[in-house]
């Protein structure tokens, strides 16, 4: 009995371990982040920062803490960790000014998640057709470029969450971001030297493609306080190198945000076999915007009929939004609605499946 109790606290001794050492890495991470030189609206790949997920964003995006889905790679990569068998989602969105957007996530977990879950996550951005022109010697002043390719971006991640205890969760994922600008026509200057008192500039047009790619990382964290359903989690996204097109480097968007979450329904034993509501709020620091809150209400009748809401603090454009979700048979459908106070209202459609 006496070497059973022993094991059994070495054990839990290795667990906490664990978590104290992810805490640390993420933490010194944070703090490197907190003590660099703010650069507001200084940031590039900004498609990384819109969300797609019709289930996240019906919520506000308060989503750091909500796991068991494909899905929460694109938030918390430590929410695929308690999945067990497949998930598939797909999701599309138009986005302000007609910009599409794509996104998929597939998350399994082989031998039944003994040795954590592998997710695959993609999202495509369709900017558009573009029309280009450059400066002629005719009546117009310009003249028509044909056969330019067109603006586009895309990502594709693969990821990774684990269970560490029945509390702690841990994931990362590793992307490769790609966003194309097209090209343009750019005059060179070069001095040429004539002879010792002469000098002359010489100037070309010299074709450029603008087209960056880069590695990005992802990390997460997700801990349940036995205290009902009542979990925290933290995330850090985008995090990368710094790249540049022309001369001033830019950062990815990169994202630092702290969440917690409950379903509510827990204080009400009698109801928790027919409904649920969960609470999520995060607090989200991002690298080129102000800090901000995502407040996000869940509420669902026989896990199969779900109504959400959302709010964002401190945005000019947007700030509720609303969804609605149907659940039957491992098979969802979710929507949500964002009204703009300027563009167009943005509507996203989700689909997922679960085995």
């Amino acid at each position: 009995m006496f070497l059973t109790m022993k094991s059994h606290l070495r054990k839990i001794t290795r667990e906490r371990l664990r978590v104290v050492f992810f805490v640390m890495i993420i933490q010194s991470l944070v703090i490197q982040h907190s003590t660099a030189q703010q650069k507001l609206a200084q940031s590039g790949f900004q498609f990384l920062s819109v969300g797609t997920d019709a289930r996240a964003t019906g919520m506000g995006e308060a989503f750091t803490t909500i796991g068991g889905s494909s899905g929460s790679m694109f938030y918390n990569p430590a929410g695929i960790a308690g999945i067990t068998s497949i998930d598939l989602s797909a999701s599309q969105m138009k986005w302000i000014a007609d910009i599409k957007y794509l996104s998929g996530s597939a998350a399994f977990a082989p031998f039944e998640g003994k040795y954590g879950v592998i997710g695959l996550s993609f999202l495509t951005v369709d900017y558009g057709k573009f029309y280009f022109t450059r400066v002629a010697q005719n009546e117009q002043g310009f003249e028509d470029i044909e056969g330019y390719p067109q603006p586009s971006a895309y990502v594709a991640g693969l990821g990774y969450g684990r269970v560490l205890s029945d509390k702690f969760s841990v994931g990362g994922q590793v992307k490769y971001a790609y966003q194309k600008l097209g090209k343009s026509i750019v005059p060179v200057y070069t001095k040429i030297v004539v002879d010792s008192a002469t000098v002359r500039t010489d100037t070309a047009l010299v074709e450029k493609d603008y087209a960056l790619s880069v590695l990005a990382f992802d990390f997460g964290t997700i801990y349940k306080t036995g205290l009902k359903s009542l979990a925290f989690g933290m995330s850090i996204s985008n995090f990368s190198r710094e790249v540049k097109y022309e001369v001033e480097s830019f950062q990815l968007p990169l994202t630092f945000k702290i969440g917690i979450s409950m379903d509510l329904m827990d204080l009400v034993p009698d109801a928790r076999e027919q409904h649920s509501l969960v609470v999520s709020i995060d607090a989200v620091h991002p690298r080129s915007y102000y800090e901000y809150l995502n407040f996000g209400g869940e509420y669902s009748f026989m896990n199969t009929i779900i109504l959400r809401a959302g709010y964002v603090t401190h945005q000019t454009e947007y700030d509720l939004s609303a969804g609605i979700g149907v659940r039957k048979f491992g098979l969802a459908v979710d929507y949500s609605y964002m009204p703009m106070k300027v563009f167009s209202d943005i509507h996203r459609i989700s689909v997922r499946f679960a085995l």
